[in-house]
């Protein structure tokens, strides 16, 4: 290999991978879980990796640490066990939904760093806004200054590589979240970016939140119109 083409596969080495972004708009949580794991199932060393963001119908989901007592009354809302991590959440309109789906081997990142990058590019795009924000040691997730948590983390890696997510409350009707004790906790007051002074468009906030997730992943966000396989 001669010099010049050395120097190029060296420099194409330390360029930033690309993640595919693609905005689902509003789905039902089963499809959308579902496609997450055959896409994580048939990866590959070379599969790049993706981020998509979505707009859940009104559902309720239950970790695999969740416990069913958790859930005070679900009422008219589906209660929904997954195979992420954490305990119950709610997702609904208002709500901005995003799944990292990303090799953390080849990202050199472990679970706890992938959370924390989560968090840190929740955080900034809360400060973006004017919002303080902020993460709670021992309490997955980012909430602000009053203790209200604004964004809910729940992930699962499976060989190496992670989907689920994070769910931004942006603006959205909390009452349901009253039916259930969020992320586990009896009481824990919860907030949205809207109440908070920031916007309530949803499509806003993804723009700026994507730049941040990607970065602080180590990739460069690339947007994509074509959606995912969701049958």
């Amino acid at each position: 290999m001669d010099a010049v083409s050395l120097a190029a596969r060296v420099d194409a080495a330390a360029q930033p991978r690309a993640v595919a972004v693609r905005w689902l708009g509003r789905q039902p949580y089963a499809p959308v879980w579902r496609a997450m794991q055959r896409l994580t199932d048939a990866r590959g060393a070379d599969t790049g990796d993706q981020l998509w963001l979505v707009e859940h119908d009104p559902v309720f989901t239950l970790g695999q640490a969740g416990k069913p007592e958790h859930v005070l009354a679900a009422g008219d809302i589906p209660v929904m066990p997954v195979d992420r991590g954490g305990q119950v959440t709610y997702h609904g309109p208002g709500q901005l939904v995003a799944y990292p789906l990303v090799d953390l081997r080849r990202l050199g990142l472990g679970v706890r760093a992938l959370v924390e990058r989560i968090e840190q590019a929740i955080i900034d795009t809360c400060a973006g806004f004017g919002v303080a924000a902020f993460r709670r040691e021992g309490a997955p997730g980012v909430y602000t200054s009053d203790g209200a948590k604004i964004a809910a983390l729940g992930l699962r890696v499976r060989r190496g590589c992670s989907f689920h997510g994070l769910a931004f409350n942006i603006a959205m009707d909390l009452e349901p979240f009253q039916r259930i004790n969020p992320c586990g906790y009896a009481g824990q007051p919860v907030t949205s970016l809207l109440d908070c002074g920031g916007p309530g468009d949803l499509r806003l906030v993804a723009a700026a939140l994507v730049p941040h997730l990607a970065g602080q992943l180590g990739l460069v966000a690339e947007w994509h119109d074509d959606l995912p396989d969701l049958a």
